[in-house]
């Protein structure tokens, strides 16, 4: 531990002595550090002040080098690499790719940060500001001083809107109420830039097809009052005709199979068969379907009219407005069968403001297979592989619906042990998804997704050849449906769970006698009941704080239970089928916090609180809904399944359950992760973590010794931490993580941290102490 520590101050001396940048620079250069803004005055108040700074500094070009704590790094990288011979190789990418250029003073527009800055401010309000600037030296060093006296700030006195009689003066006027400009609140060009976006957007609601934020202007009048300014809301007198008009719906055109590479012209596609009708008189089945207010153009028949019913939101005579449209291709686009989805508005009849509405859709691929073989290892010596089959049929009944099929097999061998407990599973499992809700109720929703109903059934045979066979059957029916982009709801009305053993061995059998926890592993189950999952998020939409949360509530045969009178305490357990049922209720919920620090760094942390219990037919959760943490996506420096409940030690012994590959779990989970991630160079990241977190159990166990959850669990969290680094490749991201513990609950409580134990140098440390997760994609 010495030892590690010296190498550490070493290094860290080093670096400082190293990163002195300033001896690289020729004769005459100045190397910038950066702008310093000085507001005078005290006609604004302090936190207008900080705001203008702000925003000063934001746009103010260039952005010095990086610092890390006060140096510079990448420009020391950049500076040691010298010039390279080639455009390639190591020194190349050291000075070009993960070093960086210095920024000098020469690089500075000084004059025209100055103009920025005015402009700025008089976009606030600050219509008589100055700026001026002067340069502060320090040895090689410089940064530039803006002096700014921005004087009092215009505030708006009063707003017209048009008072015409036309009708796109009235519907502008009839916007006012929503008005962004408020009088009393300062003039801010970037609130009048908002309110033409705002009008224009309401006019689209409106049927204002072919209006344009352009067509406004909003004057100002500064000479009404002392640091007051009056706006006008005007419309432009040269703005096109088509513009002045709303526009209502005439026909809904279809073309279900618009091919990109061979794009047709849809009108003389539509005049051909016009032609052709009037020829017969009568639609042509073949190729054409009148549903509704829709003419479809499907001359193949590969998917039924309904689905453009609950797909389309435009009707015959509708006015047009932008949430329809809008809506109408979310629908399409999130119903699954379209690759690309586009539409046009064609202007059919001016005298009477009608146009068509044509939607282009190109078809994926309907089926598709997929083939995974994958390699594993773990640290109780198992090796393995896996073979996954993958087939689905986007269409399947031709109404958009999403049909999966799918196989695996897999098999997870000891290496080195004379009595293996070989692993292997065999399973597959089909799902068929139908874009609407498949239910005896009527259920309408105005957002942008397509509701759904989803069944699944699925099969897997598991065997441990030392141990048992077990048979899992499982199979749900359920709804998932959107409120909108960041709200996801999923309902399994009913899921069911079976679990039958079969093929016991011996060795087993005695070792499960006195032991209640293997005993339930191969224990009959039967699960049924409801489940409910919601999702809210907002980390589609990159911001500066981003959250994400998901929340969860598994019911099993609470109303069997209550109506049967199942009551396991006073042996009065019910069995549905010659198999007892498992009664309980279980919650999870897991919120995840993202705070943007710069471009290149972030702060990621996540919550996790769970709580299971089992009631009325059951003493016990079943094992397979039970919580467990640890491995690559929980707390890192534990192995997955190998840590609690409590303080409880799993993996004394040679004979013990970590043996047996056992899975260590419980009624209540709690943990916590903060990850700090920075971007280094390109496709490499690199994180800091700490992880902390365990599971306990509801009712005491005697064969696990320390599992009960008690008033001091808080002194049994498990806390690990590490460094990882991350292959950002676009389309996967391989992350590799390097964890320790520094706090074990299983130990003594007195010896639980174990800072004073931490010995980078120790061989024997490593060995027993680090932990290399490696995965795809980030933990959360």
């Amino acid at each position: 531990m010495k030892h590690c520590n010296i190498y550490i101050c070493l290094f860290v001396v080093a670096l400082l002595s190293a990163c002195s940048n300033t001896k690289y620079l020729d004769k005459g250069q100045l190397l910038y550090t950066g702008a310093e803004i000085n507001i005078i005055g005290d006609t604004i108040t302090k936190d207008a002040k900080k705001n203008l700074e702000d925003d000063f500094k934001e746009q103010i070009t260039p952005n010095p080098n990086s610092t890390f704590l006060g140096l510079r790094p990448k420009l020391w990288f950049y500076n040691i690499a010298g010039e390279p011979k080639k455009d390639k190789g190591f020194r190349y990418w050291l000075r070009n790719k993960f070093g960086e250029e210095p920024v000098l003073l020469t690089d500075v527009d000084q004059e025209f940060n100055r103009n920025l800055i005015e402009n700025i401010a008089e976009n606030q309000g600050y219509f008589n500001v100055r700026a001026r600037y002067d340069t502060i030296r320090n040895g090689k060093k410089v940064k530039v001083a803006y002096q700014v006296t921005p004087n009092a700030q215009y505030i708006i006195d009063r707003v017209s809107f048009p008072t015409d009689t036309n009708a796109l003066a009235k519907e502008i006027n009839n916007t006012k109420e929503a008005s962004l400009l408020e009088v009393g609140t300062p003039f801010n060009l970037d609130v009048i830039k908002a309110e033409r976006e705002r009008i224009d957007n309401q006019l689209k609601e409106r049927g204002f097809y072919y209006f344009d934020p352009d067509h406004l202007i909003i004057q100002v009048d500064s000479t009404v009052s002392k640091h007051k300014v009056d706006l006008l809301v005007r419309v432009k007198k040269d703005i096109p005709d088509l513009a002045k008009h709303p526009y209502t719906i005439d026909r809904i055109l279809v073309f279900s199979d618009y091919s990109l590479r061979e794009p047709r012209n849809l009108n003389d596609t539509l005049r051909r068969r016009n032609r052709f009708l009037r020829g017969r008189n009568a639609v042509d089945t073949q190729s054409d379907t009148q549903q509704s207010d829709y003419l479809i153009i499907d001359p193949q028949k590969k998917f039924k009219p309904q689905i453009y019913d609950r797909a389309l939101y435009f009707k015959k005579g509708d006015l047009y407005n932008r949430t329809n449209h809008n809506l109408s291709l979310n629908r399409l686009i999130t119903l699954g069968p379209f690759k690309y989805v586009k539409n046009q508005f064609v202007l059919r009849d001016t005298l009477n403001r009608k146009f068509n509405v044509m939607y282009m859709l190109t078809p994926n691929p309907f089926k598709s297979l997929r083939l995974e073989v994958l390699g594993k290892t773990n640290s109780a010596s198992f090796v393995g592989g896996e073979l996954n089959v993958n087939w689905r049929h986007r269409n399947f009944l031709k109404g958009a619906e999403l049909f999966t099929a799918s196989v695996y097999t897999s098999t997870d061998f000891q290496l080195g042990k004379e009595n293996t407990n070989n692993i292997y599973r065999l399973g597959g499992n089909v799902s068929l998804v139908w874009p609407r809700l498949v239910a005896p109720f009527h259920f309408s929703s105005s957002s942008g997704f397509v509701p759904k109903t989803r069944l699944r059934l699925g099969y897997e045979y598991h065997q441990r050849s030392d141990s048992y066979t077990l048979h899992n059957f499982n199979t749900s029916f359920g709804y998932l449906w959107k409120e909108s982009a960041r709200k996801e709801h999923e309902l399994n009305v009913l899921e069911v769970t079976y679990v039958s053993p079969q093929s016991i061995t011996a060795s087993y059998e005695e070792e499960m006698q006195n032991n209640i926890a293997l005993q339930r592993v191969v224990e009959k189950q039967l699960i049924f009941g409801p489940t409910y999952r919601y999702t809210f998020t907002n980390t589609l939409t990159p911001k500066k704080h981003t959250v994400y949360y998901n929340g969860m509530l598994d019911l099993s045969a609470n109303l069997t239970g209550l109506f049967t009178g199942a009551n396991v305490d006073k042996g009065n357990e019910k069995t549905v089928f010659g198999v007892p049922f498992s009664q309980y209720a279980k919650t999870e919920h897991t919120f995840t916090y993202y705070l943007q620090l710069t471009d290149k760094t972030q702060l990621a942390t996540r919550a996790i609180a769970g709580f299971a219990y089992p009631y009325g037919n059951s003493a016990y959760m079943p094992f397979s809904k039970q919580f467990y943490v640890g491995g690559v996506n929980s707390i890192r420096a534990f192995r997955a399944r190998n840590l609690g409940p409590g303080s409880y030690d799993g993996g004394v012994d040679e004979n013990s359950r970590r043996n047996r590959f056992y899975e260590q779990a419980g009624d209540i989970k709690l943990e916590l992760n903060v990850e700090y991630r920075a971007n280094l160079v390109g496709f490499l990241n690199a994180a800091v973590f700490l992880d902390a977190g365990n599971v306990w159990l509801i009712n005491d166990n005697p064969d696990i010794p320390g599992g009960k959850i008690g008033k001091d669990f808080l002194s049994e969290l498990a806390v690990g931490a590490g460094v990882g680094l991350r292959f950002d490749f676009n389309i996967v991201l391989l992350r590799t993580d390097l964890a320790f513990p520094i706090r074990t609950p299983y130990f003594e409580k007195e010896n639980r941290w174990n800072f004073k134990n931490i010995d980078f140098g120790d061989k024997t440390w490593r060995k027993d102490n680090l932990i290399l997760n490696i995965a795809i994609g980030y933990p959360f």
